[in-house]
């Protein structure tokens, strides 16, 4: 039985409709959130991503955040997914990724996120979705 996968759903499940305290309830006040794949610095503490994410919410219009696959090793969740979501500006973004939450209890402190920035530059500038993306992003969703 999963003890760590029902956190990552309460939080998909906040981000559905941008709740960002919802998020933030399950993290830590000392998360390291590394969300660009090293195309940025990591962002540290709880007001720190509360700001990134209060910035990324009024962009989106709508967002289907999805897990395909987890796996858990004591305190560290992996996930495969895809992060897809339409911009207010009319571009819809898909970008398939990897993932690791390590956990303190049941609070995320450390979150690394892995994917091809390429991907999400291009759509966001409005660049069609590609075959190859439509066919990772098509799997099922973990239960």
């Amino acid at each position: 039985m999963s003890r760590l996968y029902p956190v990552l759903q309460a939080i998909i499940s906040a981000w559905h409709n941008q709740d960002v305290e919802g998020v933030l309830v399950h993290v830590t006040d000392d998360i390291v959130w590394r969300n660009s794949s090293g195309f940025a610095p990591a962002i540290h503490g709880k007001a720190a991503m509360r700001n990134a994410l209060q910035g990324m919410a009024p962009v989106i219009k709508t967002n289907k955040w999805r897990i395909f696959d987890y796996a858990e090793s004591q305190d560290r969740l992996f996930m495969e997914g895809v992060d897809e979501f339409w911009l207010k500006t009319g571009e819809h973004v898909a970008i398939p990724y990897a993932g690791v939450l390590e956990f303190r209890g049941l609070f995320v402190h450390e979150w690394r996120e892995y994917f091809d920035g390429r991907i999400s530059s291009s759509m966001k500038a409005g660049a069609p979705m590609t075959d190859e993306i439509q066919s990772l992003i098509s799997r099922p969703v973990a239960k």
